[in-house]
């Protein structure tokens, strides 16, 4: 028989705020998360915003020994970890720790890494490379690193498919749990803001405000939208089966109904617009989830204010929902987060959560001009009261990935 699995607490460090209750608090304020960037020099480039996760100070959540050689992902994720299991209420011994599992979603964690590895070498030749941060240039590292920080003894897992990768990797943990492998798992994702990554998506024109004469905004299914907000994150939540959290008294925060997954091979770094793999991930979801369409009182967007995501998601929604499309409440946390890459699907899942916590519906920000493709029932500039039960988290990519979960209201 399928088990039943509680999401029981998360830790998260954002562009809005570190913290459950703080980011909770800033996406119901509708508070935008960036900022100019602090991390690395801009001057040269068009963009010079972004959303950094502020005044992140590793010692805070770390302690002072042994930070010297971690990169900044490996340092947000630990700190992650950590408010993690303290939201959880979960203490870790020797006797449960078998039982633990780390799931992780990241695809750009390493890159600053290894570049600045590789530069020493071909600066100083290999002799000159400090050994210690070798390790730093493996994408599992982060992930690894949570286990060793907090002692945890079960399987261990990477999952790197690119925006929607903290989501694949909790429907990894959710497998993992219904095959009584273990009890519970800490997952999520993490991506690091550098130079790099940040240069990537610039030299693609991915970036708002990148392409000559455009304006830097956030504005997902505005007519204005023009790119998204490059930003950065750690998020990662407990899950565990619905026994051990009753057993234990977890808060929890919600249930875990079902997962789709569909590659739609299309083009690379550009959306099918008939939307086919995003419609097939949304159907198996329902499906997985023992739900019909007009179950869903709620979408938390994959709108990231790209052109051609928002309207196809638009497309996706009304050739599956129908007539209902038009009477789900529907909103993007991307227009404040801004397009944290791989841990997205995290962040998305742990804003959905906020809406069983107080019935409210967080906004979509920026929203001022009207797009004829998408006319859908968008939460837009304020949270609206609204009380829902079933939540369907979407994300969905440029390279074909599409993966869906569905969150229920819990009921004990």
């Amino acid at each position: 028989m399928k088990k039943r699995i509680l999401i029981t607490g998360f830790g998260i460090l954002s562009s809005i705020g570190k913290g459950r209750q703080e980011y909770w608090k800033s996406l119901r304020e509708g508070k935008p998360g960036w900022a100019s960037v602090t991390l690395f020099d801009t001057s040269d480039l068009m963009v010079h915003q972004a959303g950094e996760v502020k005044d992140f100070d590793p010692k805070v959540y770390m302690g002072q020994k042994g930070l010297r050689s971690l990169d900044r992902s490996t340092k947000l994720l630990v700190s992650a970890a950590k408010l993690a299991i303290e939201d959880s209420q979960f203490t870790i011994t020797e006797e449960n720790t078998d039982d633990l599992g780390v799931s992780v979603g990241t695809t750009l964690g390493s890159v600053k890494s290894i570049s600045d590895f590789q530069e020493v070498t071909l600066r100083e030749g290999p002799r000159y490379t400090n050994p210690a941060l070798f390790p730093n240039t493996v994408i599992n590292s982060p992930a690894s690193q949570v286990s060793i920080w907090h002692n945890i003894k079960g399987f261990n897992s990477t999952i790197s498919t690119g925006f929607t990768a903290s989501l694949d990797a909790m429907k990894y943990a959710y497998d993992f749990i219904q095959l009584d492998r273990v009890k519970m798992v800490y997952v999520g994702g993490v991506e690091e803001m550098c130079r790099q990554t940040f240069l990537g998506f610039h030299a693609l024109k991915f970036l708002s405000g990148s392409i000559e004469n455009s304006q830097f905004i956030s504005c997902p299914f505005d007519k204005r939208r023009n790119g998204i907000v490059f930003s950065e994150g750690a998020c990662l939540l407990a899950m565990e089966n619905y026994d051990h959290a009753i057993k234990r008294k977890a808060p929890v925060l919600g249930e875990i109904l079902g997962f789709g997954t569909s590659f739609d091979p299309y083009r690379i770094n550009k959306y099918n617009p008939k939307a086919e793999g995003l419609q097939r991930a949304i159907q198996l979801a329902l499906k997985e989830s023992n739900l019909k369409t007009t179950d869903i009182d709620f979408i938390v967007s994959n709108a990231n204010s790209t052109p051609s995501a928002d309207r196809i998601e638009t497309f996706a929604i009304k050739e599956v929902f129908q007539e209902h499309a038009y009477k789900i409440l529907i909103s993007a946390p991307k227009s404040m987060t801004g397009e944290s890459f791989s841990v997205s699907g995290a962040l998305s899942v742990s804003a959905a959560l906020s809406v069983f916590d107080d019935d409210s519906i967080f906004p979509t920000i920026n929203y001022r001009k009207k797009d004829v493709d998408c006319d859908l029932d968008y939460v837009v500039n304020k949270s609206r009261k609204a009380k829902v039960n079933n939540v369907l988290v979407i994300i969905a990519s440029p390279s074909g990935n599409n993966t869906c979960v569905v969150l229920r209201r819990f009921i004990k």
